[in-house]
């Protein structure tokens, strides 16, 4: 699907790229929550629904950048997204499939409801350490099953990377550190918005010119978000667990307040 922009959307397109790759390097996820309320809010793309299927082909690409660097500074622990990613491709597929059906304010609502809901977890269990560990056996495949699907599932529904779900989800289900949550998490992210991405565009719900205004800003600075990263998890232990949870509900508190504002009117 192709829209006509205008110089002011293309230029807001071009920052609103740069937000995602930079959010998306530096904690493994916040490019989908960034991007549906950019589109639609300042970019001003009405159809939410093209909104989040061009989000979903922007967060493919970046993920896929971004987990390169990632990969390269050792952040990736292939072994532990494996059991994860393919329950997730599945879990995708139905997600999105669902979330064609609903209003598209409606989406927009329960997305921001989600966002606050993970942040509040993330905050409040900042200091537990996860109760499986990479050698649990059984344990460890069977929650890396679970979790992916359903992560996958919201991800595909959502139409985002669902960085946000994955990196909790990966400490978790498999006993991560934060930065490896992140640099795993851009792997499968990759796969889960690449799936949703591809039902969209089947569907002619994703604008490819916005697509590459978008990635015009995003794939440079991605490399600097994971360079500061892991810049971060080695000289402010607990700063990039911070970064996320604050990350997450400053957008959902904005997500909520807009749609109860809309309806008030």
């Amino acid at each position: 699907m192709i829209m006509a922009l205008t110089t002011h959307q293309l230029i807001l397109g071009v920052v609103s790229g740069t937000l995602i790759g930079f959010t998306l390097g530096l904690i493994g996820s916040g490019a989908g929550i960034l991007a549906v309320p950019l589109l639609v809010y300042l970019v001003g793309i009405n159809n939410v629904h093209v909104a989040v299927g061009t989000t979903a082909a922007v967060v493919t690409i970046n993920a896929l950048t971004n987990c390169y660097t990632h990969a390269r500074c050792d952040h990736v622990r292939w072994r532990a997204i494996t059991f994860f990613t393919v329950a997730g491709v599945f879990g995708a597929l139905v997600g999105a499939d669902l979330g064609k059906l609903m209003n598209g304010q409606d989406l927009l609502f329960l997305f921001g409801l989600l966002m606050l809901w993970i942040a509040y977890q993330m905050w409040r269990n900042r200091q537990k350490v996860p109760s499986v560990s990479l050698n649990s056996g059984i344990r460890r495949v069977s929650a890396s099953l679970g979790s992916g699907f359903g992560v996958g599932a919201l991800s595909g529904f959502f139409g985002v990377g669902g960085g946000f779900l994955i990196v909790p989800s990966l400490i978790w289900a498999n006993g991560l550190s934060i930065i490896d949550a992140i640099g795993s998490s851009l792997a499968a992210i990759t796969i889960f918005a690449g799936t949703g991405a591809a039902s969209y565009a089947i569907s002619g719900l994703v604008n490819w010119w916005l697509v590459l205004i978008l990635l015009t800003g995003g794939i440079v600075s991605g490399y600097f978000g994971s360079i500061l990263a892991g810049y971060l998890d080695k000289t402010k232990k607990g700063t990039l667990n911070a970064i996320f949870v604050v990350v997450i509900a400053i957008v959902g508190v904005y997500i909520v307040w807009k749609q109860i504002h809309q309806l008030s009117l």
